[in-house]
């Protein structure tokens, strides 16, 4: 199958324009005759919900958790882009475009990201007409900040909980829609198969997890918004219910699956702690904008910490290594997520990690200059032009804790120490994933009628995502996306009628699910689905982890296809396929996982270049930094699946095209 990725002409300012007003439209009187199915309640796939509901189409919505407000996207907490230049000091459309294409690494579709950026500004509109508190200014304008990758302050924030706040919002907008009937929502539901009749995606098959029943439902056009697959590391920020299983199925169905070797690691995650850990958890980015990261300039200074003889407070300012500002003085602390993942891991490679765990890795991030800054401007706004060192750190401690308050309230309960007091330990970790379902300018899958929205497809981020994209790219997807081109497709499905979930597709959809549930369950294996899970998440870390190369790539895509035979020969599933079983659920996943990461492994290993999140060692410069291939993998790369064995897929190649960035060398010094 050719890849048509359906980019109009013109301008990259009028694509988007001229391409909504040639869209076929469905009448109003027509809507409630067509059904849509969507997969996800998180910000993608709550908006897309509610905007469709809204339209007057009837929306069947799926999620696993008992309420669409456990959707992951509560836990982005730092803020969301918008290009409004509400600070005045130089942003607009074309530099967030510009800025998300070079963050990106030179690996994203210029049209795209260009509409991400056109329609950012609607986004922060239609979220305060919601009543999402976002934070104001003392004369009551929304407030601004900066995030890593950018030079401006366009990241609007609801204090730390920003991700929280836009899903309450999309919720609400839901729940008005369910509440009205056009919307039916079906909490506590796993898809675990796309059904296709003549070639199109006509339903799912989905487990009631309550009762375990599996279910069939129909509809004209199917949306997938659930989530990336960060999860394949075991150990990453994501909550511990986020899979691959939704994606991976329409995957299996003929979907190709774009760049999956791209992966975000969060240089904020607060350090691993022991072998058992099963959770990561992420401090937000935005503390980047006051927190300054550093590690002792002496080795031995780094060994006394380690061992508990010295404290990070112990160590003079002249004897800090603030190795981001050292390295990067155009950008310091606020790099893009890669640039400042990597420079951690190799300060701790080379001996300078601070945390005492069976790693070593750990660096600072140190609150205490801004505490001192900020607190001498609260003194002096006061009159008090004198203050003392007390009363400075004291009104600076306020002033911080306005902005972060249960950012640091969060850390100091996981850790059991005070970030005012003692800088906070932070290395970095899997977050995000840029890879997923290839979809067309209009989000639709090679599969007709199968959209895919947010973090589940590939379209926006290249490489690397800026922080703060992913809320602006699920809202933009449901809200101002997906209205226009879901109706395009369904314009020609008014006269199809009512799709019967009696056809066959539906049975022997029903029937594969049937077989492969039953087959975990009478497995009779003697190791747990963790225990497999784990032996997977150490792979992908070690090898296709911050850096690769490509004997570890090789190793891995075999030692993955070994696992794969061992979990599915010596798996053990408790109980039965009729109730509440989350055994049986993670069983599920992980069968997904394995698949997904040797896919990831050939994908990194084929990919003879470094770019954004994906570091090949062979391919860097002299300082440490990628070094792409711009002649040879200035491509998306889209699987078609082939079987089990990722070996054997099929490598289909989107030439990108720059026409109106000229690409270069990313240098954020």
């Amino acid at each position: 199958m050719a890849l048509d990725s359906k980019i109009p002409q013109g301008h990259i300012s009028q694509k988007w324009t001229d391409h909504k007003d040639h869209l076929k439209l469905v009448a109003p009187n027509n809507r409630p005759k067509i059904d849509v199915i969507v997969v996800g309640t998180g910000l993608a796939g709550a908006s897309a919900a509610a905007s469709l509901g809204e339209m007057g189409y009837n929306v069947k919505a799926f999620c696993f958790q008992d309420s669409p407000r456990r959707a992951h996207s509560i836990a982005a907490q730092g803020g969301i882009n918008a290009a409004k230049n509400y600070q005045n000091d130089g942003d607009s459309i074309y530099r967030l475009f510009y800025d998300t294409i070079k963050g990106g690494d030179y690996r994203a579709r210029e049209a795209n990201v260009h509409r991400l950026a056109e329609v950012s500004g609607n986004i922060i509109d239609q979220c305060v007409a919601q009543g999402v508190p976002f934070a104001r200014e003392y004369g009551g304008l929304l407030d601004n900040r900066s995030f890593g990758g950018t030079q401006v302050q366009r990241t609007f924030y609801a204090a730390g909980q920003t991700g929280q706040q836009l899903l309450l919002g999309a919720y609400s907008a839901l729940s008005r829609q369910i509440g009205l009937g056009r919307v039916k929502m079906y909490n506590r539901h796993e898809m675990l198969d796309i059904v296709k009749v003549d070639g199109k995606a006509r339903g799912i098959i989905a487990r009631n997890l309550i009762t375990g029943e599996l279910e069939r439902h129909s509809a004209h056009a199917v949306i997938i918004a659930s989530g990336g697959y960060g999860n394949v590391y075991f150990l990453s920020t994501n909550a511990m219910g986020s899979n691959v299983t939704a994606a991976w199925k329409v995957h299996k169905q003929g979907a190709y699956f774009a760049n999956p070797c791209f992966v975000q690691i969060h240089p904020t995650c607060i350090p691993v702690h022991g072998t058992n850990q099963s959770k990561l958890t992420l401090m937000s980015e935005s503390l980047r904008n006051s927190g300054r990261i550093w590690v002792p300039k002496n080795i031995e200074d780094a060994e006394a910490i380690r061992a508990g003889k010295l404290k990070p407070t112990q160590i003079t300012e002249e004897d800090r290594d603030y190795f981001l500002e050292r390295r990067y003085p155009a950008f310091g602390n606020l790099v893009p997520r890669d640039v400042a993942s990597r420079a951690a891991k190799e300060r701790c490679d080379a001996g300078y990690g601070i945390e005492a765990n069976d790693t070593n890795e750990g660096v600072y991030l140190d609150f205490s200059t801004e505490i001192k800054n900020k607190g001498k401007q609260a003194a002096y706004a006061q009159g008090n032009h004198n203050p003392s060192e007390a009363e400075v750190i004291a009104l600076g401690k306020k002033w911080v804790e306005e902005k972060y308050g249960n950012l640091f309230q969060m850390y100091e309960k996981i850790t059991a120490e005070n970030p005012y007091e003692t800088p906070m330990k932070i290395y970095p970790a899997v977050h995000y994933t840029m890879g997923g379902v290839w979809v067309d300018y209009n989000l639709m899958s090679t599969i007709p009628g199968c959209f895919v929205a947010g973090e589940a497809n590939f379209s926006d981020h290249g490489a690397n995502r800026l922080g703060a994209s992913a809320l602006m790219q699920g809202l933009a997807d449901g809200y101002f996306v997906l209205p226009y081109t879901v109706s395009n497709y369904l314009a020609d499905e008014i006269r199809t009628g009512k799709i019967s979930t009696d056809l066959p597709e539906f049975v022997d959809a029903e029937n594969n699910v049937r077989q492969t549930i039953d087959r975990f369950l009478n497995n009779n294996g003697t190791k747990s689905v963790d225990y497999f899970h784990k032996k997977l998440g150490l792979i992908m870390w070690n090898k296709v982890g911050m850096a690769r190369n490509e004997q570890g790539l090789n190793e891995a895509i075999n030692e993955i296809a070994e696992l794969r035979e061992a979990f599915y020969n010596d798996v053990y599933v408790p109980g039965s396929a009729n109730e509440l079983n989350p055994e049986l659920e993670k069983a599920l996943r992980v069968a997904d996982f394995l698949e997904l990461g040797q896919l990831m492994a050939k994908d990194a290993l084929l990919r003879k270049e470094s770019c954004g999140g994906h570091f090949r060692e062979e391919y860097q410069d002299a300082e440490g930094e990628t070094l792409r291939d711009d002649e040879n993998f200035s491509y998306v790369a889209a699987w078609e699946y082939q079987g089990s064995d990722a070996s054997n897929s099929e490598l289909h190649k989107e030439e990108l095209k720059y026409e109106f960035i000229k690409i270069a060398a990313r240098n954020y010094k």
